[in-house]
């Protein structure tokens, strides 16, 4: 079950297997011979919960507030699959979208523009058949092609309840002329125009549906087979969004993920990345850590430890901890020696939406007004990186 990477097992003292969840959710199906066991994790904070902070994540423009009809006692695969079905059928109803794409091949005759380099190439001498490249106005367009690997991807995972999965059957027919996505390649983009707007409900939840994380795992003569999401990437992402959104609309600069740093100025040592910075231009001028846990009365050593050495790597004064965690106002911590301060602040994930873009608000201005506040003016981080093309920075 462990290969699963939804639970931990061990054995008690009396020889039963206990099983011990982290900060994964979803479903797996695991097969052992002419039996299958279904394990299902379920999120604390909820599956409507779980899935607005997914898709805003996304497209936070799209996702203003939380799926309706979900309760806390859903299970994630099938309130996914219902979701998708319901919003795909309200899509396809009028119609299947059409559209132009652009298609190579041979053909034995000319139609749009040959292909004059290939046809040399592969059949030199040679008239027919011919390399052409034409535009074709059909079904198989990448907003319909997104559609038809969800339905695809829900086929494959356990729990999908049976009216749901004849529902999913009914759409793959009605698609069956359309190429589904390859395993593995990027999701085409659907930007949102008059044309497609019906689409973008289904098209939000496909792409939630496209981005869990598979599991197919076989050992011996057991298989496993499930679909998840980890809460620590999922909690990382939104905040990531969300504070782009809050601080970059307001005041400027370029929030960004994971940046890449280095403790040396030969760049020997690398530095685990921190999860959100802000910047204008070169000088970074915020430093913040999302962490999906709760911290209880006092952050863990380690995590402050990490901050530190961000706060000193990017010569900033201050540094941001926020968990996943309800709990008091924001507290700031004065580090002996090195004079850095560490704000730590708690999100309950479970509180309102608009709660929720309150506490953002208020992170973003604590943030951005450091520099006012104290005076300071962060300098431009010079050493390991600022040899790097471009200085390694975002633009």
């Amino acid at each position: 079950m462990e290969a699963t990477k939804l639970v931990d097992t061990s054995l008690t003292l009396d020889g039963r297997l206990l099983l011990r969840s982290g900060s994964m959710v979803g479903a797996a199906r695991i097969i052992g011979g002419d039996e299958h066991v279904d394990l299902h994790v379920r999120p604390k904070i909820g599956i409507a919960r779980l899935l607005w902070l997914l898709g805003y994540a996304r497209d936070p423009r799209g996702w203003r507030t939380e799926p309706v009809g979900l309760t806390p006692e859903h299970d994630l695969v099938p309130a996914m699959a219902v979701a998708f079905a319901t919003a795909t059928y309200q899509a396809l109803a009028p119609g299947l979208l059409q559209g132009y794409r652009t298609v190579e091949e041979a053909l034995p005759l000319v139609r749009g523009r040959l292909r004059e380099a290939d046809q040399l190439r592969t059949r030199p001498g040679l008239a027919l058949p011919v390399e052409v490249r034409y535009d074709d106005y059909d079904t198989d367009i990448p907003e319909n092609q997104i559609l038809l690997s969800a339905v695809r991807r829900l086929h494959r995972l356990p729990g999908v309840p049976p009216a749901t999965c004849n529902a999913l059957h009914r759409i793959a027919a009605a698609l069956a002329d359309v190429t589904p996505l390859t395993a593995g390649a990027p999701i085409p983009e659907a930007s949102s125009n008059r044309f497609n707007n019906r689409y973008q409900p289904a098209l939000r939840l496909a792409r939630l549906i496209l981005a869990g994380e598979s599991i197919e795992h076989s050992h011996g003569s057991t298989l496993a087979a499930g679909f998840v999401f980890d809460l620590n990437t999922v909690f990382e992402d939104w905040l990531t969004t969300a504070l782009r959104h809050a601080v970059e609309t307001r005041y400027g600069g370029t929030v960004t993920g994971q940046h890449q740093m280095h403790l040396d100025r030969d760049r020997r040592l690398p530095l685990v990345r921190p999860d959100i910075t802000w910047w204008h231009g070169r000088q970074c001028l915020a430093v913040i850590d999302a962490k999906y846990k709760a911290p209880g009365n006092t952050p863990p050593r380690d995590d402050i430890y990490q901050l530190l050495a961000y706060c000193t790597t990017l010569n900033l004064p201050r540094g941001h901890l926020v968990y996943a965690s309800a709990g008091a106002e924001s507290v700031t911590y004065q580090l002996t020696g090195s004079g850095v301060h560490i704000v730590v602040h708690r999100f309950d994930l479970a509180a309102p939406v608009t709660h929720l873009h309150e506490q953002i608000e208020k992170v973003a201005e604590a943030i951005t007004s450091v520099e006012v506040a104290s005076g300071v003016s962060a300098t431009p981080t010079a050493g390991p990186d600022a040899a790097v093309k471009d200085g390694g920075y975002p633009s």
